[in-house]
């Protein structure tokens, strides 16, 4: 891989991974606080765990002041209740898994292989909600 490639590779790796916690951490508050949902907590919680990866190589390439998709489009300000909002942070999650995993194809195999798992476990986590 060239170092150009690097680069932007490393950048969208960057996005997805913060993606992919911030998504689970949603999920993972409200069964926590508002449902009392031990059990699923602790799966998330763990989920997210797993993703934490060694991200030193990857946040040297954040550029989110120039990120050309910043602002919200409008449907993503809109959501109707809790269940909403944990499905489209689910949703968030199992698709930024998707990304890591590509990625990853190019950087660390191993990485992409824990990511094809997490987004397969959140498939069953979306059926759990």
């Amino acid at each position: 891989m060239n170092k150009n490639l690097d680069e932007r590779i490393y950048r969208v790796v960057d996005a997805n991974l913060n993606r992919l916690k911030e998504g689970l951490r949603v999920v993972e508050d409200i069964r926590r606080y508002v449902f009392d949902d031990k059990a699923l907590s602790i799966k998330i919680k763990i989920l997210r765990h797993k993703a934490n990866i060694d991200s030193s190589e990857f946040i040297k390439f954040r550029d989110s002041i120039n990120d050309v998709l910043k602002p919200s489009i409008s449907n993503e300000l809109t959501r109707i209740d809790l269940q909403d909002i944990q499905i489209a942070n689910i949703k968030r999650a199992q698709e930024s898994a998707r990304v890591l995993e590509e990625c990853f194809k190019l950087i660390k195999i191993e990485y992409s292989e824990i990511f094809k798992s997490i987004r397969y476990e959140l498939y069953a986590i979306e059926k759990e909600i």
